[in-house]
C-alpha cells in the first residue's frame, strides 16, 4: 500500500482559509470546534454521521479470553469501547475511482 502523507489539523484549517477566506486563527478554531464536538458526541455514545462521508460509532466489546501467540498462555481481555468508522457508499466510490 502506498501511503502518500497524512492530513493534519493544520492542513484542514489552511484549506478552509484558502477556500473561504476566514482568518487562519478562525479556521483553526473552527476545525478544533468540529473535532471537539465529534469527540464529545462519540464519548457520550452518540453516532456521528456525515452525509457523503461516513458514520463514526462507539461500540462495546465484551470481555473475552485472549492468547499470547508466543507462549500460548491465556490472558483475560477486559471489556472496552472501540471506535468504528463505516464509509458511505459515495466515499467508497470516490476512493475506488482515485486508485
Amino acid at each position: 500500500m502506498n501511503i502518500i502523507g497524512t492530513l493534519t489539523r493544520a492542513e484542514l484549517s489552511e484549506s478552509i482559509h484558502q477556500r473561504i477566506g476566514l482568518s487562519k486563527a478562525e479556521c483553526q478554531s473552527l476545525v478544533e470546534s468540529i473535532l471537539d464536538r465529534m469527540s464529545d458526541s462519540l464519548a457520550s455514545g452518540e453516532l456521528v454521521k456525515i452525509a457523503g462521508f461516513g458514520t463514526f460509532q462507539v461500540r462495546q466489546k465484551a470481555a473475552r479470553t485472549g492468547r499470547n501467540p508466543k507462549t500460548g498462555v491465556e490472558v483475560p481481555i477486559a471489556p472496552r469501547r472501540v471506535l468504528t468508522f463505516r464509509a458511505s457508499q459515495k466515499m467508497r466510490d470516490r476512493i475506488n475511482q482515485a486508485g
